[in-house]
């Protein structure tokens, strides 16, 4: 009996260093993902003003003239989807604004309920996203290519593959398979 407590406590002290040593690891990995974020905060700073700088120029050369567009910015949405007409009596609801940070599938979620709950679907949702966005993510919206959205998917997986955390979670069963992994490799 003496001999399985031991082998049971054994194997316990064995199982919390292997523990230990993966949390020590997903700590690393979570430090260098900070640092990488880090850095492609700061690239895009850098690239902010030249984007804006770039596309104030498309814009002027592109729009010249007409009197329904800015010379700073064009929808980033198809015609097809700028020719959706919104419902009889639509009024716009108040959206929950995201600014680049927090859960953007929250926001998401949280967004397509306010528009179906106001009675809009589907692509209509495209023209309405907008409302939503303020800050980093309003940015991010502005920067993109006039007249490459052509539908409320692309939008939303566009959306997400931006602002998604790429941040990944370990369970306790993830540590302990790990840890046998280890140990039988050993």
């Amino acid at each position: 009996m003496v001999t399985n407590a031991t082998t049971i406590e054994e194997q316990l002290a064995s199982l919390t260093r292997a523990i230990e040593g993966l949390t020590k690891h997903v700590q690393e990995q979570d430090a260098q993902i900070a640092r990488l974020i880090h850095k492609a905060d700061n690239v895009d700073a850098s690239h902010i003003m030249e984007s804006k700088s770039r596309l104030m120029m498309k814009q002027r050369s592109k729009i010249e003239g007409s009197s329904k567009s800015s010379l700073t910015y064009s929808k980033p949405y198809t015609p097809r989807i700028d020719s959706l007409k919104m419902p009889m009596g639509y009024q716009p609801p108040k959206f929950q604004q995201f600014d680049g940070k927090g859960n953007p599938k929250q926001h998401v979620a949280h967004f397509v309920e306010t528009c179906n709950n106001a009675g809009t679907y589907g692509d209509h949702l495209v023209k309405q996203f907008v409302r939503s966005l303020k800050g980093n993510a309003f940015d991010w919206y502005t920067d993109l290519e006039a007249g490459s959205i052509d539908g409320w998917e692309q939008l939303e997986q566009e959306f997400l593959n931006r602002f998604y955390s790429t941040r990944r979670t370990v369970s306790m069963l993830n540590l302990q398979i790990l840890a046998n992994e280890r140990r039988t490799s050993h």
